[in-house]
């Protein structure tokens, strides 16, 4: 575990000018304020103070004052920024906020409602682990420097050069995450034109959903200096694949996966089986944190690859959730289908986590894997099936964030208004903005 005296050594060893120490607001959107390095130990000591009303999702104006309080073990530096040719050294921090009136966590911050959901995990003896598989397009500039939709190559799944043109840009990504501390898995262009994909190492819930809000930074950062543009938007262009961020998620207990079990068909053991009964339950609200802007839903759309029905198996892509081949006991583990990469990953990982508990503690029985295409079955068949369809909509999405008080439970009563107002107003300006035939021709997809 490293320590204030251990960021401070290294602060100086390392020649760091300056420290940008970060956030997110309840949407996920990262919040920095930059401070001298010198400024460290008064960061440490005594927080740095910031205007809360300020924050999307936080505080009232009359209850403003916040705290950042950085945590030692998010500090490394930012590669990119140190390559400016001045000499200038920068170095991040990912901060917990508190709340200056009471001095304890604030109740409003995502990275919080994820180390509670963590903590209520451990209660139980289990611990977290989990591997997302972000995907991005890269786009072209024009001459005014402004992103475009023209898709930076033209290349398909798993294509090389000259069809995959960004070799060079994922290469640099690679770098720059390995070091910061990132273990990169694989890489490849993805199947839309324009499209990729890095995957990194699972870790815990709580360094995973770090490193999300990291790679996020670093994609963006890296596409900025090579003249292009990288998008995280679900669906930026209608008619091609969308961009997700399959999850990968286990469960450990003493060091051991406690999702294995030798003896199964699928090699899933019982807690497992309970774990992803929780997920399928209250997927239509967890689709409102894991899918959280209009956008997504134009993803969340049948032909697509993207997964739309209620379901799981092992080796069926248009199920949910998937079980995927495993080398070993250790990873042993499902993979949640729908999340796209705009959703706030503590947010995200917070639901998954205390769905998949909830069908631990009530010992909830899964459905029978369905092994067939389910975009072929007709309407006939998935109601045979019991297979039921992720909300088609925001708004759908939001109403039944409503009505599950688990998942309202995970993101506590702050942060659900807040969060349900903030989507409540996108989605009705959304409706605003298109006709009533285009609404009704988007829903008959499903």
């Amino acid at each position: 575990m490293a320590t204030e005296a251990d960021i401070l050594s290294r602060i100086e060893a390392e020649g760091v000018n300056f420290l940008r120490l970060q956030f997110t607001d309840i949407l996920g959107n990262v919040k920095n304020v930059s401070i001298p390095a010198h400024q460290a130990p008064k960061a440490f000591n005594e927080g740095i103070f910031f205007d809360g009303s300020s924050i999307e999702g936080f505080v009232r104006i009359q209850e403003s004052d916040m705290r950042l309080e950085p945590d030692p073990e998010t500090f490394t530096l930012l590669p990119w920024r140190s390559r400016r040719g001045d000499g200038t050294v920068s170095a991040r921090l990912i901060c917990n906020v508190i709340h200056t009136g009471t001095g304890e966590p604030f109740v409003g911050d995502p990275r919080f409602l994820l180390q509670e959901a963590v903590r209520k995990a451990a209660e139980l003896g289990f611990e977290m682990k989990a591997g997302p598989e972000p995907e991005f397009f890269v786009f072209e500039r024009d001459e005014e420097g402004r992103a475009t939709t023209i898709t930076h190559d033209s290349g398909g799944y798993f294509d090389l050069a000259p069809l995959d043109l960004a070799q060079e840009i994922r290469a640099e990504i690679i770098y720059t995450l390995e070091a910061m501390g990132f273990e990169v898995e694989a890489s490849h262009h993805e199947v839309a034109p324009g499209q990729h994909e890095i995957d990194f190492k699972y870790d815990d819930a709580l360094k995973t959903a770090d490193n999300i809000v990291t790679f996020r930074t670093v994609v963006r950062a890296i596409a900025e200096l090579h003249g292009v543009h990288a998008t995280f938007m679900p669906k930026p262009i209608s008619g091609i694949n969308g961009s997700g961020m399959h999850t990968h998620i286990s469960l450990f207990k003493d060091g051991k996966n406690v999702f294995h079990d030798e003896d199964d068909e699928f090699n899933l053991s019982p807690t497992a089986y309970q774990f992803l009964a929780g997920i399928l339950e209250h997927a239509p609200a967890i689709t409102a944190i894991c899918n959280p802007t209009v956008n997504s839903y134009k993803r969340l759309v049948p032909g697509y690859e993207a997964p739309i029905y209620v379901a799981w198996s092992d080796v069926n892509r248009s199920a949910l959730v998937r079980k995927p081949a495993a080398r070993g006991p250790q990873a042993s583990r499902i993979e949640l289908r729908s999340p796209d990469p705009t959703c706030n990953p503590y947010l995200a990982l917070a639901v998954m986590l205390t769905a998949g508990l909830d069908g631990i503690e009530r010992e909830l029985e899964a459905p029978a894997p369905v092994r067939e295409n389910i975009y072929e079955f007709t309407e006939e068949d998935r109601i045979s099936r019991g297979i039921e369809t992720l909300p088609p909509t925001l708004g759908r999405a939001i109403e039944a964030l409503k009505n599950d008080e688990v998942v309202l439970g995970a993101l506590g009563p702050h942060v659900g208004e807040k969060y349900i107002q903030a989507k409540t107003i996108e989605y009705r300006e959304y409706l605003a903005s298109v006709s009533e035939w285009e609404l009704e021709r988007y829903l008959e997809a499903f």
